[in-house]
């Protein structure tokens, strides 16, 4: 499953979201961690120092790899100088699995080491001072809006992304290559706000979203989260010690989390694994290629000079179907 974690900067969506990462590697189960915020913290939260989370290959400074990989033999695509972050596959293009070896995870991903296993986390890349002026952030996160148009995943597979905070997350399409998001809202009148824009805009597109209300503590910020976000409400979190550790640099051991935080953790999971039974590949793919076209029509073609709109292969339709004839 495709899992994004969203909310404000400072509700606490990164300390979350790697604790959710944690979890899952309890359970043995593969997963692909990518930060694409604009403040590089994944890597950090999941126990590197900080010149190991710096030392992470940046996706974005990898993108002419990615395109080529990606783009295989697809005859619809003329050159990977001509694939745009919304290109979508079609036959002949390469597609990723999450427990697969290929040059793009060589690339890009490296191992990370938890209690109850291993994971691959990959990084954007952070926005640094020699992008101004010259560089979009969103143009570093395409690099992941691209590997997500390509991915194949299966049950009890996942895929877990850091997404930038606030409303930038409406910046591409990629808010909507998710089969469940996390709003992480605190409850304040700050807190749901973004809940409020996310939910209006993300309506049109049938993006499944779920609160995860962080920094409770009482009945009465329950009562006010309740009331703002009605039945969006899934799990809240509240203070936690270990949390507070980790910020400090000196995780103790997972299992040492509070109860309470590792049931809402379990929920979280639950919640993700539902998702499984409800997708509809067609209405993904077509998803994909509104983005694309609508990005073509826009900027697209004028900047790589190529009718990108033919890109699009109208028989194709992206599933776990089609890895398995293309292994047949």
């Amino acid at each position: 499953m495709k899992i994004a974690f969203v909310g404000k900067g400072g509700s606490g969506k990164t300390a979350l979201s790697s604790l959710f990462i944690r979890h899952l590697a309890t359970t043995g189960a593969p997963v692909v961690a990518i930060d694409a915020d604009i403040n590089q913290h994944l890597g950090t939260a999941l126990g590197l120092d900080e010149a190991e989370a710096a030392a992470l290959p940046a996706m974005g400074e990898r993108l002419p790899l990615i395109k080529d990989y990606l783009r295989g033999d697809n005859p619809r695509i003329a050159s990977a100088e001509t694939m745009i972050k919304t290109t979508p596959p079609g036959e002949g293009s390469r597609l990723l699995r999450v427990r697969e070896d290929n040059p793009v995870y060589d690339a890009c991903a490296r191992p990370v080491e938890l209690e109850g296993g291993t994971v691959r986390l990959m990084v954007t890349g952070p926005f640094t001072d020699d992008d101004l002026g010259v560089a979009c952030y969103h143009s570093k996160t395409g690099a992941v809006e691209l590997c997500l148009n390509h991915l194949v995943d299966g049950r009890d597979e996942y895929v877990v992304v850091d997404m930038t905070a606030g409303s930038d997350s409406f910046a591409s399409g990629m808010f909507t290559r998710f089969d469940l998001t996390f709003l992480v809202a605190e409850p304040t009148r700050r807190g749901v706000s973004v809940y409020r824009q996310y939910k209006e805009y993300a309506a049109d597109y049938g993006v499944a979203l779920k609160v995860v209300g962080n920094k409770v503590h009482g009945p009465d910020d329950l009562d006010f989260l309740r009331a703002e976000v009605g039945e969006d409400l899934l799990v809240t979190v509240g203070h936690s010690d270990w949390v507070r550790a980790l910020e400090k640099g000196r995780p103790p051991r997972f299992g040492t989390l509070e109860e309470a935080n590792r049931q809402a953790l379990r929920t979280l999971q639950a919640a993700a694994d539902a998702t499984y039974e409800l997708r509809d590949w067609e209405r993904y793919t077509r998803q994909m290629v509104h983005f694309h076209l609508k990005n073509a029509r826009s900027w697209g073609n004028e900047r790589t000079g190529a009718d990108l709109e033919a890109q699009v292969d109208p028989g194709f339709v992206l599933g776990e179907g089609v890895v398995a004839a293309a292994s047949a």
